[in-house]
């Protein structure tokens, strides 16, 4: 029998019409990507004025693998980035950065979320896998997912990086203009996008864009890092790893869970 494999081409993200990063990534959801992706470097302060395939040449000629992002007029953040420069794996979406603190120096402790429980953190945990429907052609994908305050899927990407799978979920929240990240507007409103769950281990990467799109928890299937745990400890995020069969263990934030219902 024929086996299906997952596909991973390049994707190079320009801002503006600078070229900012170039990602190994599943295509498919390629404007969440970019968009998502300059949220997280911090060189979005809202949603873009648009954002289009192509800048070199036209879609076709690119292999739509070229996407521009350009800034909304209104915009504060105007100034020229300094791009990664060199390839973004598909298995770490960090390499590149000189240095990992610039990421969050900008970055604000969270405020608490009325309404996160341990009980809603299982139920995420439980509930975002269902609709995995590359992995379960392939078996290569992961997988991250915007959880609300009821423990159901808002949104959930799938890609051969967990970066990216993450990238696409915020992108999608910021393009939606339902649910913008970057903190509760409305806290305790049930449809907040307030937990990410991915698919794999929670590091740096995970816990950083989950901090920069205002995520009030992380919940991971795999194991988390110690540096995870403290960038989660900073942000004042609850993050959780080893979600499975309806348990979950509690690496940072356990005081942030309010009572259960």
């Amino acid at each position: 029998m024929p086996e299906e494999v997952l596909v991973e081409e390049p994707l190079e993200i320009r801002l503006d019409g600078d070229l900012v990063a170039t990602t190994m990534r599943t295509p498919g959801h390629d404007f969440e990507l970019a968009v998502g992706f300059c949220w997280a470097e911090g060189f979005i302060s809202e949603a873009p004025g648009k954002v289009r395939y192509c800048a070199t040449g036209s879609a076709t000629d690119t292999g739509f693998n070229v996407v521009t992002v350009q800034r909304s007029p209104s915009d504060a953040r105007t100034t020229r980035p300094q791009g990664r420069l060199g390839i973004t794996s598909s298995s770490c979406g960090v390499c590149g950065c000189e240095h990992i603190d610039a990421l969050t120096e900008d970055l604000q402790p969270l405020p608490p979320t009325p309404g996160l429980t341990s009980r809603l953190l299982v139920a995420a945990g439980s509930g975002a896998p269902r609709s995995q429907e590359l992995f379960g052609v392939t078996g290569g994908s992961h997988a991250a997912a915007a959880i609300d305050l009821h423990g159901d899927p808002i949104v959930l990407r799938e890609d051969i990086g967990r970066h990216n799978a993450v990238d696409k979920v915020v992108g999608s929240l910021l393009l939606g203009e339902t649910r913008r990240p970057a903190g509760p507007a409305v806290p305790g409103d049930p449809g907040l996008a307030a937990v990410l769950w991915v698919s794999g281990r929670a590091s740096f990467e995970i816990l950083q864009k989950a901090w920069a799109a205002g995520f009030s928890a992380v919940v991971a299937v795999g194991a988390v890092s110690s540096l995870a745990v403290d960038t989660a400890e900073r942000a004042r995020i609850v993050l959780c790893g080893f979600a499975r069969e309806g348990r979950v263990t509690v690496y940072a934030g356990e005081e942030l869970l309010g009572a259960l219902p």
